[in-house]
């Protein structure tokens, strides 16, 4: 008796269900994510590309170099698919369609690719999850030393080493900041973090990096929002004796910095070497002034050492600031207030006065405004403030008290008629002495 030929099973259909089935199947057999992903990109009929939040590549399934450059570089029909586990971004799913001959491929039914992203974005955060729990050990780490939690020598290099550094010839320590120029989507402080600490660690072995509330105790409060990191900060810790490791991952980091985040500012400071690893919190002090400093400067990179005058507040500032921001309230903050109320320069024309060596005439120079303008303005620092920059002893407190809001961090005004884009429909305020 002849029989029917039988025929091989069709496969199933890119973006069928069936198709589908088989991302589940890794998943359920424990492949690991780079088999999870080559199911994924049979199921879409695709090359598929597998990015961490930090934007770094974890999985290709791809079939060959120019394919994944492609999905890389998001040309022509590269989709985007944002993965998350209960809210919480964990990476990106790249994919481009190859469909058959010259007939693009029609795109997967919506609730099977997201299926498909959810089963994804699950392996992605499983296989996290043991370099999750180190950055979140780091983070404790550093901030019970920068906050003397940690005090004794010998538990500080020993919690070092489990962490994979040797603090016990001491360290220096790096303060990050960062501020976008522009709105940016996702957790980018986190992306910033991961590419300051790949960078660092290029030129010093062993640098640690996390983002600590504070340093050295330094209040944050929650109703002064104009203090700047009050985010909280972006810390990097170098080990070693020799300072020139910190030196170099400073510059490192800036570069790294600017060339993967054009759209941000970054100011990088750096502290002397702590030979003792139970003085790291001194250190942080030191690397926060100089941060302050350096962004009430415009500068991008600054050490402790370059800080001038600015380093005999420095214990001021990290043991009991509150003396501190006393003097700042008494001289400088009506100052900051009146401007931020009625979009002012009496600050920065305080700051260009003290600068050119109390000459009302370079003040007007730099400044590009009336000579009259500037002896108005300075007047009204006068009966604001009570102190007369035409004394020496006005001018020293003066003088001192804008180096007091920079040590402490705080910003100069900036409200949002300064910001870029933002001047449409604004009205400013009028400084009513004006009228």
């Amino acid at each position: 008796m002849t029989g029917t030929p039988r025929t091989a099973p069709e496969p199933p259909a890119s973006g069928s269900l069936e198709a589908f089935a088989g991302v589940s199947a890794a998943v359920e057999g424990g492949a690991g994510l780079h088999e999870v992903v080559r199911a994924a990109g049979r199921a879409l009929g695709a090359g598929v590309v597998v990015l961490d939040a930090s934007s770094s590549v974890l999985a290709v399934a791809c079939r060959s170099p120019e394919e994944e450059r492609t999905v890389l570089a998001g040309g022509d029909g590269v989709r985007t698919l944002e993965l998350r586990v209960a809210e919480r971004r964990v990476g990106e799913l790249l994919f481009r369609l190859r469909g058959t001959g010259s007939e693009p491929a029609p795109p997967p039914v919506d609730a099977l690719l997201r299926m498909a992203g959810s089963v994804v974005a699950l392996e992605v955060d499983r296989s996290s999850a043991p370099e999750r729990a180190t950055e979140a050990a780091v983070a404790r780490f550093l901030d019970d030393v920068l906050n003397r939690r940690a005090t004794d020598r010998d538990n500080i290099v020993a919690r070092g080493r489990e962490l994979g550094t040797d603090l016990a010839a001491g360290a220096a320590v790096l303060v990050v900041r960062t501020h976008a120029v522009q709105p940016e989507e996702g957790d980018w402080r986190s992306r910033v973090l991961v590419a300051a600490e790949r960078a660092a660690r290029r030129v010093a072995t062993g640098a640690l990096a996390a983002a600590v509330e504070r340093i050295a105790g330094q209040p944050r409060p929650d109703d002064e929002p104009r203090r700047r990191g009050s985010e909280g900060e972006l810390v990097v810790v170098v080990p070693g004796a020799d300072p020139g490791p910190a030196a170099r991952a400073q510059s490192t980091v800036l570069r790294e910095l600017e060339s993967r985040f054009p759209n941000h500012r970054f100011a990088v400071a750096r502290s002397r070497v702590a030979s003792d690893a139970a003085d790291l919190h001194r250190a942080g002090a030191e690397a926060l002034l100089a941060a302050n400093v350096a962004e009430a400067r415009g500068d991008q990179t600054l050490a402790f050492e370059e800080t001038g005058s600015y380093r005999l507040l420095l214990s001021a500032m990290s043991e009991d600031p509150r003396d501190l921001e006393g003097f700042y309230a008494e001289t400088i903050a009506p100052l900051v207030a009146y401007d931020d109320q009625y979009e002012t320069a009496l600050l920065r024309t305080l700051e260009t006065y003290l600068d050119s060596d109390g000459s009302v005439a370079g003040t007007a120079q730099r400044l590009f405004t009336h000579r009259h303008t500037i002896r108005y303005r300075l007047e009204r620092v006068r009966e604001l403030t009570g102190l007369d920059v035409g004394s020496s002893d006005g001018r020293e407190r003066l003088g001192l008290g804008l180096k007091a809001m920079r040590v402490l961090g705080f910003a100069l005004p900036a409200g949002p008629a300064s910001e870029r884009g933002a001047e449409a429909g604004r009205v400013p305020g009028e400084d009513p002495k004006s009228r």
